[in-house]
């Protein structure tokens, strides 16, 4: 692969169709990013393209605009389908698409993602969207029902194929990429090359054109960067203690999905701390409220997803903390620069499991800066810290004066108790409101990997689960052809949630078991029921151990309802 060492032209000198070109003109776009530059051209032109490229690089823009270019609007059938690993990345896509093509008379843009309602999937494909977006396992489930054609398609995208693999895509990337018409446009973008997704593109990409961009990162040399090895089951109580003893006055925390923005707002809540979401489906007076609270002191704490806080301009954030490690080094930027703006200096705590190594050292080199690693505060640090604030408050008292308790404590000294001892027992009065220090999880190590193959148990056949998770039955088995990753991909998608965050899986005959958070709302876990995995949906039903049997299932495509069993 190559990159170009060509200065860059402008948007004017890149053939795009005028319609196209006014509306990057009228975003405020000027000069094109070196990966627009090298695959623009090629893709108007109709060529087979494979880029390596991280999220943050303008590779949206690479392909949406030349294939905004392309589209026949008088044909209403699909032309474009655009393939993304998670529901987040392919409403960012979808939304892109409809910005750059905002003066295409007749354009629809249809997103076929998980946790979305079918009605408004169904009727976008109705009117004859030109443009489609969506996760594999929706868009599968659309062309089992027979809802999505590719008969007229002439270009297939997809965007992240290596994190398609990872989250166990794979077999459904096959399917499509198969029944995409021969001559049809393919056009893959991958920040690395596993040897799968290789073999794909060797197979169905002809004579393609590949392009190569490194991503180049700055960050803030008044910024404090420090790394916690934390794994996610301890990761809670690891940012309650940091919350304590660090000097915070305020803080954004960020996580990777809308579900675990509210899973961690109400933990935290919990906890008595001040704290308020921001996610992407905030209505924009909500957001603007909940972001005058956090400036006027009322919340301390803001929990955010990456798409929720672009823009973000708060000057008594001190701290930020990434709660999930972000997708890619220009995301990373992006949330540590909600501190130490303007001159001030801030401090960026960010949270690496003991598998996440690997991806905490990327960010490192594409940013050129190294993370100090931190401890979690032990119990010994927070008794210190607690004791120290104590040790203030009571000066503060002396130096204001006490002398309404002064009748009292005399009165005490006369009945014979030792002052020492009245002292402490003052002192324990007065701190008994203080939460007791929560039990930091120790790493767990007998996870087995994600891609366990078929027929092995990722977890003993216990008939318990493990604290914070419960077992979930699902209606998919071995007969169904179902893998580890298909499940892992389908729940993480449907429901919002990151994949860490799915536990055991034990694929049996006729069903599977999963363990999930316990701490889940019940309206996520109706999504995931949604979900279908070879061609059929969950069904998730509590397991309580039940002998061999798949959870009911419906004859209809109706939604199925969470079933929760009794247990004994």
């Amino acid at each position: 692969m190559t990159s170009s060492s060509v200065a860059s032209p402008s948007f004017g000198d890149l053939a795009l169709l005028p319609a196209v070109l006014s509306a990057v003109e009228s975003l405020g776009y000027q000069t094109p990013s070196p990966i627009q530059v090298e695959t623009i051209p090629a893709l108007l032109e109709g060529r087979d393209m494979l880029g390596q490229a991280q999220t943050g690089t303008g590779k949206t823009a690479a392909f949406a605009l030349p294939l905004l270019s392309r589209l026949d609007l008088s044909r209403r059938e699909p032309q474009v389908l655009v393939m993304a690993p998670t529901r987040e990345l392919a409403q960012q896509v979808a939304v892109s698409f409809s910005r750059y093509g905002q003066n295409l008379k007749g354009l629809e843009v249809a997103t076929l993602c998980g946790g979305q309602e079918y009605r408004e999937q169904l009727g976008a494909l109705r009117r004859g969207a030109q443009v489609v977006v969506g996760t594999p396992g929706r868009i599968i489930d659309h062309l089992d029902r027979g809802s999505l054609k590719l008969d007229g398609l002439s270009a297939l995208v997809l965007d992240e194929a290596d994190e398609m693999l990872r989250m166990g895509f794979i077999d459904d990337v096959k399917r499509v990429v198969a029944d995409t018409p021969k001559e049809a446009q393919r056009v893959f973008f991958s920040a690395t090359l596993p040897a799968e997704i290789e073999r794909i593109v060797n197979r169905y990409l002809v004579d393609p054109v590949k392009v190569a961009i490194e991503s180049r990162t700055t960050t803030g040399e008044n910024i404090e960067q420090r790394l916690v090895r934390v794994d996610g089951g301890a990761k809670l109580e690891a940012l309650s203690r940091i919350l304590e003893v660090e000097p915070v006055d305020g803080a954004i925390v960020f996580v990777r999905t809308r579900a675990a923005c509210t899973t961690l707002t109400e933990q935290l809540t919990a906890r008595g701390l001040n704290v308020a979401s921001l996610s992407g489906d905030l209505d924009q007076s909500l957001r603007e409220r909940t972001i005058q609270r956090l400036k006027r002191g009322k919340v301390d704490v803001l929990i955010a997803t990456d798409v929720a806080a672009r823009g973000l301009d708060v000057p008594r954030i001190t701290h930020v903390f990434n709660y999930d490690l972000p997708q890619d080094s220009e995301a990373y930027t992006h949330r540590i620069g909600r501190t130490g703006r303007a001159g001030r200096t801030g401090t960026s705590i960010t949270f690496v499991g003991f598998r996440e190594g690997r991806k905490a050292g990327w960010i490192e080199q594409a940013t050129g800066q190294k993370m100090s690693e931190m401890a979690v505060p032990d119990e010994a640090v927070i008794r210190s810290h607690r004791d120290e604030a104590f040790h203030q408050k009571v000066i503060a008292a002396l130096t204001a004066g006490a002398e309404e308790q002064q009748a009292l404590v005399e009165r005490l000294v006369a009945e014979g108790y030792d002052a020492v001892e009245l002292a402490c027992a003052f002192a324990r009065l007065a701190r008994a409101d203080e939460a007791p220090i929560g039990r930091l999880q120790a790493p767990r190590k007998e996870r087995a990997p994600r891609d366990a193959k078929p027929g092995r148990q990722s977890g003993p056949r216990d008939r318990g689960s493990r604290e914070g998770m419960t077992r979930y039955r699902v209606a998919v088995g071995h007969k169904d052809g179902v893998k580890p990753g298909q499940l892992v991909g389908a729940l993480a998608n449907e429901g919002g949630i990151e994949g860490a965050r799915i536990g055991r899986i034990d694929i049996r005959n006729a069903f599977s078991v999963v363990e999930l958070p316990s701490s889940l709302p019940a309206s996520i876990l109706t999504k995931m029921a949604r979900a279908r995995v070879a061609g059929r949906p969950l069904e998730i039903s509590e397991d309580n151990g039940a002998p061999e049997r798949a959870p009911r299932r419906r004859n209809d495509d109706g939604d199925a309802p969470i079933r929760r069993q009794s247990r004994a």
